[in-house]
């Protein structure tokens, strides 16, 4: 009646047919934390003081240190904030920013910063 015949195979025995496949390396996370995550904890009650220094721009190299670090961030507009870093690149980095009450996700250009202390 029809021409191909058709045979279901079980899963089981299809997975056997095929070659096995290497066991994954186990993952590393980086160090002091265990994810990308926001910290679980609010940032120090005390607000550091910020040290007058003519900084025409932040390098990339200095506020790597920072991270995975309880970091204050004056920026050059608008108000100075605790945050969070997980991501410093080139030109800009990323992470969480303490709004008072909780955490959220930002990114900012490194021209944009006038002064940090990091924890």
């Amino acid at each position: 009646m029809y021409p191909y015949m058709y045979y279901l195979v079980p899963i089981n025995q299809y997975n056997m047919m095929r070659s096995p496949m290497p066991p994954s390396p186990p993952f590393m996370p980086p160090p002091n934390m265990s994810s990308n995550a926001a910290p679980t904890t609010p940032p120090p009650k005390t607000t550091p003081s910020k040290k007058d220094n003519n900084l025409k721009a932040v390098d990339p190299g200095s506020i790597r240190f920072c991270k995975y670090k309880f970091t204050y961030i004056w920026p050059n507009r608008g108000k100075p904030f605790w945050a969070w870093i997980v991501y410093v690149g080139r030109r800009s980095i990323s992470g969480y920013r303490w709004t008072g009450y909780r955490y959220v996700y930002f990114g900012m250009d490194l021209k944009q910063i006038n002064s940090f202390v990091c924890y």
